[in-house]
């Protein structure tokens, strides 16, 4: 099993931190889908002191998503240490979780993100300067290097160890890679073996094979699933059955999508208000549909949607034409 810390998961599945994604309401529903752990969007460190409005709202945490993980983003030592001991006092997060691995350039330009794979000195001093200031369980997710010239990620793992950080969750990609490319399992192995604290491997884990594959391949001590869970909650239900049975349950049916993204949809409602839920469920319907015949015209009627009754509509109409299509299964 993983355990972070004192921290104890039930399995070792992880969602990854995804931003603009991962917000509560996906939360629940990937610890309902069974991950192990969940980890929330990044969070930067100067909306956490000047306490943003938006920001604040990021922190909150339903009791139902644990245990979970904060991710906290920032440049400056003290304005980090400031963000992790609020974090540390007013939250209920198990983890706080230092971003290392954001490639995006305003990030990049705040000396923040993945910056810091160029210097694990500063890691160093960093992370030890977060451990000595909250009671939290510190860990730290990033990425293999900056580019193929400037590839230190055991040199930078080591660090995290040294400064007392309890877990590192790797993704095998290099700044420059951005998403794009392949994800370097290898250079997961070689972490995991530099380093005595858990090891989390994230990067092309599309099916519940290939999440078995990582963690035999590199000896990983979880698998952080990200891009393959948006829309497919059914990804992290899947692997974490065929990691502790060999077991692989089905695909979900259009249906099953369908009421997944509906109930999606009122989590998002309570959280954010319905304005705001019907904007920010166009990306995440445009996911749900994503391979469903018909999914493209639905998507586009989303896009054009209002209110949360007619988005509900649209939904609910195509549930029933997709329950309609669907084979009865033959009973022989």
């Amino acid at each position: 099993m993983l355990k972070i810390g004192p921290i104890e998961m039930k399995n070792r599945v992880v969602l990854a931190p995804m931003a603009g994604v991962c917000n509560s309401a996906f939360r629940l529903i990937a610890r309902r889908f069974g991950a192990g752990l969940v980890c929330a969007e990044m969070v930067a460190d100067r909306g956490i002191i000047h306490h943003n409005k938006r920001t604040m709202n990021m922190l909150y945490i339903d009791d139902r998503e644990k245990p979970m993980s904060l991710q906290i983003l920032g440049g400056s030592r003290e304005t980090l240490v400031e963000a992790a001991k609020f974090v540390d006092k007013n939250t209920n997060a198990d983890i706080i979780d230092i971003n290392m691995g954001c490639p995006v350039p305003k990030v990049i330009k705040c000396d923040a993100g993945s910056k810091w794979l160029l210097d694990p000195d500063k890691i160093y001093e960093m992370v030890a300067a977060v451990v000595d200031a909250v009671d939290k369980p510190v860990t730290v997710k990033m990425r293999k290097g900056w580019d193929d010239d400037h590839i230190y990620a055991v040199r930078n793992a080591q660090a995290v160890e040294r400064a007392g950080g309890q877990a590192v969750a790797l993704h095998g990609r290099t700044r420059v890679q951005m998403y794009e490319g392949q994800a370097d399992w290898e250079i997961i192995r070689q972490v995991k073996a530099s380093v005595g604290i858990p090891v989390i491997g994230n990067g092309d884990v599309r099916t519940p094979q290939d999440a078995k594959r990582l963690l035999e391949t590199t000896g990983a001590d979880g698998v952080m699933i990200g891009r393959a869970a948006l829309g497919n909650p059914w990804m992290l239900y899947r692997t974490v059955k065929y990691l502790e049975a060999g077991i692989l349950p089905p695909e979900p049916t259009a249906k099953e999508k369908i009421d997944v993204c509906l109930f999606h949809f009122d989590q998002l409602t309570k959280l954010k208000g319905e304005h705001l839920a019907v904007l920010e469920m166009r990306k995440h319907a445009a996911w749900y549909m994503k391979d469903l015949r018909g999914g493209n015209e639905i998507r586009k009627k989303i896009n054009l949607s209002e209110t949360g009754d007619e988005l509900r509509l649209i939904l609910k109409r195509f549930a029933a034409e997709a329950t309609q299509q669907e084979p009865v299964p033959a009973h022989g």
